[in-house]
């Protein structure tokens, strides 16, 4: 069987779209494994049609262990699905003042729970712009102190 550079090309592609259908972010590794071949293929035209296999599957291999080992480890995730312990002690900015009995802002450097900026409670007034710290979790706001 012999396949031309246009025709690992096209594969790859295909392949690649076909991740909009199945939303698992897999197959997009695989359609750039066989871009890869495309590209090797196109600058040496005289490879076998075993060393195209080989190639696309090291290459396919290869990035997605660097997507799961070393992209994704490094990723700044938000923090949805996490516990409430993890986020007690994570400083932000407060953007809104906040007194005892008066709600006000805090915004994170990274989204926490799934949002950057939450509503939050103090026992002491705050000032806006003061950086501040996660005391507790208190229904669907954080209580704060002062940093």
């Amino acid at each position: 069987m012999i396949l031309e550079w246009w025709h690992w090309a096209i594969l790859g592609i295909a392949i690649a779209l076909l991740e909009l259908a199945v939303p698992a972010f897999f197959a997009l590794w695989f359609g750039l494994g066989a871009l890869v071949v495309a590209l090797a293929l196109f600058v040496a035209p005289g490879l076998s049609f075993t060393a195209q296999l080989a190639l696309w599957t090291v290459a396919s291999l290869a990035m997605v262990f660097l997507w799961f080992r070393v992209f994704r480890r490094n990723d700044h995730k938000t923090r949805l699905g996490t516990s409430g312990g993890d986020v007690i002690g994570e400083v932000g900015l407060l953007v809104g003042a906040v007194a005892p009995f008066q709600r006000g802002r805090v915004r994170f450097q990274r989204p926490i729970l799934g949002a950057e900026e939450w509503v939050c409670l103090s026992e002491t007034a705050i000032p806006a712009g003061e950086r501040v710290k996660v005391v507790a979790i208190e229904g669907s706001f954080l209580k704060v102190a002062k940093a």
